[in-house]
């Protein structure tokens, strides 16, 4: 690499499986010339090995699949696309197109083209002809300038942020998020069709030869008929539930199950089984297998940053809700096994951290928070203490939870005024940021209501804390992504909070470990020495459902 660069901006042509590299400075400007390669894989592989650069791309997923397909991985990139909507948003213009095109077109005062749709899901085990995805290009710029212009535009706006360091570091996890998305939907979690298949056919009972639902789900709709009186009910329509229940006298605002439950009729426990089973058999059924599963892996595909929380969000495949009793399909591979590890409590620890209230950072200092916090201001009544966190951070103002949320500001002011502020502004239609410094959405429509006020106000209460837990969960990701790189284990799956690492037998301990520390990393990389700790629950398991 050339003298004084630590970064390489990659552009990837198509079908050739060329492409383009420059080596840059720290500050964004070139050093040397552009470097035309016919091996785009291979020249990334020879760099990634000489000398680990920070790539620079426009987009991590379509660059890094090509990469991937053909066995080479990078340690670090910079991905324009994701970097730009966080600044966007921080600069007050959430939702306006960042795509390539229309970051070129903003740095030379050109008419902004739209962000080009997401592209359609390749059908199970087909790879595209092309080596890479070609970036949407146009006549008027070239890619590989407008991708150093973009960085160099960014670092300077980066340097202009609210609090710089901490949005240095929510850059950095973002890109290394599009990295580990990447790595593990090419990877896949383990899935043993064989274990599916006993699951299926222990809460289903047989698939149907013509592909309607199997044999459980006609019963239970022939009994769901019988229990109203023979009349035919189609329990997977809510408004044929409705109106079933309207003639036998009763009126329901839906067919949630908590508001089932409060009904006495012989058909409410039978529609609950029928929606618990209806979900199983259209999210994780056999179709589902066929499409998502190939080679004894769940190949699903992650969109890092697809929640306006920073959270992860999928291109079908429901990888973040697998139910738990489906979860007993994914098996660790033979002599290997399940390091999974989960942070307990995280978003009211958040809370201590970030709102530096004393009194509360003391009981987050305790392995069980609402243990401490029940100690500590509920006469040891921890179903209060709980009750009384979660209605602070969620907005849960009235009825049972008021007495707890009154001791609860008596006893921590501090934290309670944190979110109070978060939701005042967001009631008067401002924008709230998270520790790192993501932004919050604006407000649909400035004349609110006073019940929009009011539900945009436990909107920005809750950003506050949940998107700093995610920034959290991230770093705690991609430090933990690094320290498993040597030890032949892969980071196989994420939701929210809980990581699973799959790994060789006699490397779990070692695992476990490494989680420990990232985790410990991950709480220093934000809020420094904060007397806040994040424990983590973590399980050695061959099967992901034995995980506690």
């Amino acid at each position: 690499m050339a003298q004084n660069a630590s970064v390489l901006v990659a552009v990837a042509a198509g079908e050739a499986g060329g492409g383009r590299l420059r080596a840059l400075r720290d500050d964004g400007s070139p050093v040397g010339p552009v470097e035309q390669v016919h091996d785009f894989a291979g020249a990334v592989a020879a760099r990634e090995l000489a000398d680990a650069p920070r790539w620079l791309w426009a987009s991590t997923t379509p660059i890094y699949a090509g990469l991937l397909r053909h066995g080479v991985r990078v340690a670090r990139c910079h991905d324009l696309e994701l970097t730009e909507a966080l600044l966007l948003a921080h600069d007050g213009r959430w939702g306006q197109p960042k795509g390539l095109p229309a970051i070129w077109a903003r740095l030379h005062d050109l008419p902004v083209p739209a962000d080009p749709p997401p592209p359609d899901t390749n059908p199970p085990g087909q790879v595209q002809a092309a080596l890479f995805d070609e970036l949407p290009t146009t006549t008027a710029f070239d890619p590989l300038e407008a991708v150093i212009e973009g960085y160099a535009n960014q670092l300077a706006r980066v340097a202009e942020a609210e609090h710089v360091g901490r949005f240095r570091l929510l850059v950095a996890a973002e890109s290394a998020g599009a990295l580990i998305a990447a790595e593990m939907g090419h990877d896949g979690l383990p899935w043993r069709a064989d274990a599916h298949d006993e699951v299926l056919a222990q809460l289903l009972g047989e698939p149907s030869a013509g592909g309607g639902p199997p044999r459980r789900l006609v019963e239970l709709t022939d009994e769901i008929s019988r229990a109203f009186g023979g009349a035919r009910v189609h329990p997977e329509s809510p408004a044929e539930v409705l109106r079933a229940f309207s003639r036998e006298g009763i009126v329901l605002p839906s067919t949630r199950a908590w508001v089932l439950r409060g009904v006495d009729h012989p058909a409410v426990p039978l529609i609950i089984e029928f929606k618990e089973l209806y979900r199983v058999w259209t999210a994780h059924g056999w179709a589902w297998r066929s499409q998502w599963v190939r080679d004894g892996r769940f190949h699903p595909e992650y969109v890092p940053g697809g929640v306006v929380s920073g959270r992860w969000a999928t291109r079908g495949g429901g990888a973040l809700q697998i139910p738990k009793v489906v979860r007993r399909a994914v098996v660790a591979d033979e002599g290997w096994t399940f390091v999974v590890a989960d942070a307990g409590q995280l978003e009211p620890r958040v809370l201590a951290a970030v709102a530096g209230d004393p009194r509360l950072a003391e009981a987050a200092g305790a392995g069980d928070l609402y243990a401490a916090l029940a100690a500590d201001a509920f006469s040891g009544d921890r179903a209060r203490a709980k009750v009384a966190m979660l209605g602070a951070m969620y907005g849960q103002t009235g009825g049972a939870a008021v007495p707890a949320l009154a001791a609860l500001r008596a006893r921590f002011p501090i934290a309670w005024e944190y979110v109070e502020r978060a939701a005042r502004t967001g009631e008067g239609g401002g924008l709230v940021r998270s520790w790192l410094g993501r932004t919050c959405p604006p407000a649909g429509d400035e004349r609110m209501s006073g019940e929009q006020a009011r539900a945009r106000g436990r909107f920005t209460r809750n950003f506050v804390i949940q998107a700093t837990a995610a920034e959290l969960a991230l770093t705690l990701l991609a430090d933990l992504r690094r320290r498993v790189a040597g030890a032949g284990a892969q980071l196989v799956f994420f939701q929210h909070d809980e990581v699973v690492v799959h790994t060789p037998a006699e490397r779990a301990e070692e695992i476990v470990d490494a989680v420990r520390a990232a985790g410990e990393q991950a709480g220093r990389l934000l809020f420094g020495e904060s007397p806040v700790r994040f424990p983590l629950d973590v399980s050695v398991v061959r099967c992901y459902a034995d995980a506690v």
